[in-house]
């Protein structure tokens, strides 16, 4: 036992290092020799363990194909590598797989392990339904200011940077990345429909479609984009109603799927010995599994249930 606790404290202290390096000490910086006139200090032992994993880790990527990866990491809006999030993800692994250990069950250290990796699917997850949100609010906005500075006599790429300069985030960058990528030679409506794509807007595709069709035939853009703008401004009026109705069904669901995880823990605190019983044997582990097989089956349900399409 006291081996196991040794190994524990040793394993957090490791990978505390690890993990506080990965996210304060990696990532491009401007080298040491542009910035002032010294010669570059050589790099720990900390450093150079960091860096060969991280380079492993972004070999093993590019030969099992990371596309996915890092679109989801694009949509997201994080500028982390994908190599310095999985080595991140291992680290916390490696720390709460040793808070496991301390906690004197192997059972509980698998379970924190296991549910890094998920945490962080479901945190970008999150955030990349709040990054698209925000672009979808922001998109009425954004074609008034693009239908003025037409008027204006701008053309059609200034009326974009313009957006780009004067929106909010994400709005800001998603116009920003489509202004680059055309001035280095890609054609505008693809870049278009990609940004479309990736912020899983219908939206902005059918503003991308309206483009596309003006720089066909001609006519005045401004009143396009007026017309496509209004009717935007109508599909999100609805969409904020429909969120105000549903509201109540999915605080409701929250709740329900937090009933059974709290009930859990207050047991754990008043008498733990209660639920030390589900971990003695294998039907106590069987009677868990089944438990979060169910409570998943559940929530999927109830996100089915609550979730409006319109």
């Amino acid at each position: 036992m006291n081996g196991i606790v040794l190994f524990g404290l040793a394993a957090v202290g490791v990978a505390t290092l690890a993990a506080l390096y990965a996210l304060l000490g990696s990532g491009n910086r401007l080298p040491l020799a542009r910035r002032r006139p010294v010669p570059e200090s050589r790099s720990g032992i900390l450093e150079r363990g960091t860096a060969a994993a991280t380079t492993a880790i972004d070999a093993l990527l590019r030969r099992r194909g990371t596309t996915t990866a890092a679109g989801i990491l694009e949509r997201a809006g994080v500028r982390m590598r994908l190599q310095d999030l999985v080595f991140v993800q291992i680290v916390v692994a490696v720390c709460v797989f040793a808070a496991g250990l301390l906690l004197g069950n192997i059972f509980v250290a698998f379970l924190l392990a296991a549910l890094v990796p998920v945490g962080t699917r479901l945190g970008l997850a999150m955030r990349i339904k709040r990054r698209q949100d925000t672009f979808a609010d922001q998109l009425d906005d954004s074609l008034q200011l693009m239908a003025g500075s037409l008027r204006a006599g701008h053309s059609l790429l200034q009326s974009l940077a313009s957006v780009a300069r004067e929106s909010d985030q994400p709005t800001s960058e998603e116009f920003s990345r489509v202004i680059n990528e055309v001035r280095v030679g890609r054609d505008l409506g693809e870049v278009l429909d990609e940004a479309g794509a990736r912020m899983g807007s219908q939206d902005f595709v059918w503003v991308s479609q309206a483009i596309a069709i003006n720089r066909e035939v001609g006519g005045n853009l401004a009143d396009v984009l007026d017309g496509v703008g209004n009717t935007i401004r109508e599909r999100n009026t609805v969409r904020r109603q429909v969120k105000a109705l549903a509201a109540e069904g999915k605080l409701s669901a929250y709740v329900l799927m937090a009933l059974p995880v709290g009930i859990i823990g207050i047991l754990a605190l008043i008498t733990p010995t209660y639920i030390a019983a589900f971990t003695s044997g294998l039907l106590g582990y069987a009677m868990i599994a089944a438990g979060v097989v169910l409570l998943v089956i559940g929530g999927l349900w109830l996100r089915k249930t609550v979730r409006v399409t319109f």
